[in-house]
């Protein structure tokens, strides 16, 4: 693979030294790479998939959070997608603004306030669908655990679908998209678009508008690539009639029934609704501890969801993965990577969703033969161009 790679460096280290003596910028403007030169998008090991960008470290859903955890290694950026009153599509996960932004300091909002049903429950506080995006663009998000790094509060905005989309086509490399469709029946309720349209509606012209299309692994995809996902079977099979791009079926907790459909944990998991489910989307996305059950801390003795999903070539990117002791079952002593371990080499998953990109991707790195060669061949190209930079004409 290096030696293959340094072939094709040399025309292209030629071009970079025509480039550098006619005084032009060594890297091109934001959305105008050539996207023949950027590293592509690893598949040869289970995916780093950034929740909610890198959030561990930054307030989730914020342009800083992701732009960290590209800079981390991530393979793709994770986002949920809501809207706004005046149906902008947005990136933000809870379905009201209390607990991860500012909205209760900002007095000219206090009788924003509502009471409404979501999913079967009434839920009150500040809800993004009664804010237009002006009104959105306000307010400031903050850490939703206190026990993070807090210095960050304050400092950053809502930011749109398309924001959050600019920032994966910006980057070095070939980074993928993970949007997941958030709340649909709800948004369905109270957001109206023109023409009849629906909310996956838009967010499937959003993702196209952005050049987003093509087969799981086709030429396509790898160029840009992007996971959909929800916990809603109904918007997943909907938004296969819109889009050939790859879906995930996420799956929560044994006690939480689909969003759409009120089907039980037990009946979305069976043989028979993976069999169904698996002409709609290339993999599910489980909560880990339904995959590992645990009791005191503990896992317990673990289900035989992935071989069944596997069986069917069904992807598996089980989710959250977090680093702190809370989070972490005792069987791992407290050390995130042994987490890492033994979910990527003993149950074997395709994908992790991660609070700490980083941590993940030195994992892999470090117990990843694959990426040595490769890691080592852009390192070199990344001197050679900060040498020839030194060299440009003023």
């Amino acid at each position: 693979m290096f030696v293959e790679f340094m072939h094709r460096l040399v025309p292209f280290v030629f071009l970079l030294l025509i480039v550098g003596c006619s005084a032009r910028a060594l890297y091109p403007l934001p959305s105008r790479r050539n996207d023949r030169n950027r590293q592509p998008l690893q598949t040869f090991r289970a995916y780093n998939i950034a929740h909610r960008g890198s959030n561990g470290e930054i307030p989730e859903e914020t342009t800083a959070s992701y732009l960290k955890a590209i800079e981390e290694g991530a393979d793709f950026i994770e986002t949920d997608i809501l809207a706004s009153k005046d149906g902008v599509l947005i990136c933000f996960h809870d379905v009201v603004l209390d607990q991860t932004t500012d909205v209760a300091n900002h007095t000219e909002f206090a009788i924003r306030k509502r009471t409404y049903e979501v999913q079967g429950t009434n839920i009150t506080g500040f809800f993004p669908v009664d804010f237009t995006l002006r009104e959105l663009k306000t307010l400031r998000v903050k850490q939703r655990y206190a026990f993070r790094d807090l210095q960050y509060n304050g400092k950053f905005s809502i930011i749109t679908f398309e924001e959050f989309i600019k920032i994966a086509l910006d980057a070095p490399r070939v980074v993928g998209i993970y949007p997941e469709i958030k709340n649909p029946v709800f948004i369905n309720q109270r957001v109206k678009w023109p023409g009849g349209k629906k909310f996956e509606d838009v967010f499937v012209d959003t993702l196209k508008k952005h050049g987003y299309e093509g087969t799981y692994l086709s030429k396509q995809w790898m160029k840009q690539p992007a996971f959909i996902q929800s916990f809603a079977p109904t918007s997943l099979t909907y938004v296969s009639k819109l889009t050939n791009l790859p879906k995930i079926f996420l799956i929560d907790d044994t006690t939480i029934p689909t969003q759409d459909t009120n089907q039980s944990y037990w009946e979305i998991t069976s043989d028979k609704y993976l069999e169904y489910i698996r002409e709609y989307v290339v993999g599910i996305g489980p909560w880990k501890d339904t995959i590992i059950p645990a009791s005191n801390n503990y896992m317990q003795t673990p289900t035989d969801l992935v071989a069944r999903a596997h069986a069917r070539n069904l992807q598996v990117h089980p989710y959250t993965f977090r680093n702190e002791y809370s989070f972490l079952h005792f069987n791992f002593s407290q050390d995130p990577y042994n987490e890492y371990a033994y979910w990527i080499n003993e149950v074997g998953v395709d994908g992790l969703f991660t609070d700490f990109t980083g941590s993940l991707h030195h994992y892999q790195q470090w117990t990843s033969p694959l990426s040595v060669g490769e890691e080592d061949a852009y390192n070199l190209l990344d001197k050679i161009v900060a040498m020839i930079t030194k060299f440009r004409q003023p």
